[in-house]
């Protein structure tokens, strides 16, 4: 008998009740270790970009000074309007807010997930697809600074769920889902243009609908395609008005949107990253630099769930002989969400940096498809020896489990995460992208603190003097955990102590005596030196500057 995949399940069940236990949880970890995680070094410059936003509309759109800020007017500025005026509002640290806000959408995210993946093919699919995308460590540990990327991926998973309820309806979905995927659609483009990429989700499933649907005769599809073309044709204008209330310079040419796009493909800053060992910069990467990080930074859970629902969707013989049903239209719409995105930076061989960290959208309809494949195959199995789908079952427990206490092990560090197709983090160590956002800082403070607390005498300075420190990071993450009697300097050669992660070899670019090393499944993330002994020598060594009499 198949496998009947309610479109609607009704009632609560177990799996839905796990899944609202893991949202829960989620929630409160967000409360209780936010302030784990380190202002990232994009952070200042985007709030500082948001306060420019609503100082422009307060100027009467005179102050345009948005429009000169470094590149930021390239991108929308919704997340940062709404944590200034948040900051404005709440008596909290403003980078507090910051973090609370982006952790509950990343957790938002993940409930999207679970309800496109419970959409699909039922609850069990659901609270896979949710635990898949919790244990993920780019999306778990970037929940608390990657302000850009994870509110941009939590509202494509969104856009594209309500997508997907509005397909099984065309030509005529109804009113509130053309409205909901305007709101998420505006949401994604005032974050980044390439939420663009929503249109073209559209059409891909007006085309998945064209054979079975308006009738036999190509005239017919046709007209069914066109009136499903108009039937979106609000939500566009309802996204337009959001974006450009959140994007100034999306509102001074209508093709801005996509000028920025090509802009970005276009970036050439010096920045570099590293890939399998070799350093390059950002506009000359490998071709495939953003499929490998992808293979190697996610769950091998998620990969073989994955590669069983592409079994599944391509060898029809398969499910019929396990009488299991699969909606390949909507599997095949959100494997385009994973695939187009992918294909063109393939195909356009367009700059990267920092791993996969702008290509995260593709991870929760990823997880979907995962979760899918897991789920499908557990049910094949039972039709066939319920015992070998009880095993089953507890073996992806486990996978999971497995992943979690590895998430622990890093905290707050979860982003390093490397999959076993690496060696894992050990197998990244030194040839793949690591602490990109400086995240050691606080710890790296802590350390510090407690080596000045254990030392009763310091043979160079009287212990009220101000230790100047040198940071291979953004100074306001430093700023923000510094104690008393600690001193931020730029001036590397002349600092007291250095703090640096190993990533890019950043620990090794001033000689010293490493007192504290940040370390993470026994692998060195970031350092602590006292450079005042290679300091001193470095003045001896150099020659007198004393005139002979």
């Amino acid at each position: 008998m198949a496998r009947r995949l309610d479109a609607r399940p009704s009632g609560r069940n177990l799996y839905d009740a796990a899944t609202t236990a893991l949202i829960g949880a989620l929630i409160i970890l967000v409360f209780a270790t936010f302030d784990d995680y380190a202002i990232s070094n994009d952070e200042e410059v985007q709030h500082r970009y948001g306060e420019l936003i609503i100082r422009y509309y307060r100027s009467g759109f005179t102050d345009e000074s948005l429009f000169g800020f470094d590149n930021l007017y390239l991108y929308g500025g919704l997340f940062d309007v709404v944590a200034v005026l948040a900051s404005s509002i709440l008596p909290f640290e403003v980078y507090h807010i910051r973090h609370v806000m982006c952790g509950l959408i990343g957790v938002g995210g993940i409930a999207a997930t679970a309800m496109t993946a419970r959409l699909v093919a039922g609850p069990r699919t659901g609270a896979l697809a949710a635990a898949l995308l919790a244990v993920f460590g780019l999306w778990y540990g970037g929940m608390f600074n990657h302000t850009k990327d994870i509110p941009f991926a939590t509202g494509m998973m969104a856009a594209s769920y309500v997508l997907l309820r509005a397909m099984r309806d065309l030509p005529r979905p109804p009113c509130r889902h053309v409205v909901l995927f305007g709101l998420f659609l505006g949401m994604t483009l005032a974050q980044r243009a390439t939420g663009l990429l929503l249109l073209g989700y559209v059409v891909i499933a007006i085309l998945l609908q064209m054979p079975s649907a308006g009738g036999p005769t190509l005239r017919q599809r046709l007209r069914h395609a066109c009136e499903s073309l108009i039937a979106f044709a609000p939500a566009v204008l309802i996204g337009y008005l959001i974006m450009i209330a959140f994007w100034p310079w999306a509102s001074l040419q209508l093709l801005n949107p996509i000028h920025a796009i090509f802009a970005f493909a276009h970036f050439h800053y010096k920045i570099r990253t590293i890939f399998a060992g070799q350093v390059y910069f950002m506009d000359a990467v490998p071709r495939w630099y953003i499929p490998t990080y992808v293979l190697i930074k996610l769950p091998p859970i998620m990969l073989i769930g994955a590669a069983l629902t592409f079994l599944f969707a391509s060898v029809p013989q398969v499910t019929r002989w396990f009488g299991i049903e699969v909606r390949r239209r909507e599997i095949a719409l959100l494997a385009c969400t994973v695939l187009l995105p992918l294909c063109l930076q393939v195909i356009a061989h367009g700059p990267a940096f920092t791993g996969m960290r702008h290509f995260i959208f593709v991870v929760p309809p990823l997880a979907v498809i995962g979760a899918f494949g897991l789920d499908t195959a557990l049910s094949a199995l039972a039709s066939w020896r319920r015992v070998a789908a009880a095993s089953a079952g507890a073996l992806t427990v486990a996978f999971l489990a497995w992943d979690a206490a590895t998430l622990v092990r890093l905290h707050p560090h979860q982003y390093l995460v490397y999959n076993a197709l690496v060696g894992g983090m050990q197998g990244a160590a030194g040839r793949y992208d690591t602490d990109y956002w400086g995240n050691i800082i606080p710890e790296a403070v802590d350390s510090l603190q407690a080596h000045l607390d254990g030392a009763e005498d310091d043979p160079y300075w009287p212990s009220k003097h101000p230790y100047t420190i040198a940071v291979c990071g953004e100074r306001m993450a430093f700023e923000k955990e510094k104690r008393p009697g600690m001193q931020w300097t730029r001036d590397w050669e002349r600092a007291d102590f250095f703090i640096a992660p190993t990533h890019m070899k950043c620990d090794l670019a001033i000689p010293g005596t490493v007192i504290a090393r940040i370390v993470r499944l026994g692998v060195p993330i970031g350092v602590v030196k006292d450079i005042r002994a290679h300091r001193l020598e470095t003045i001896a060594r150099r020659p007198s500057s004393r005139r002979t009499p």
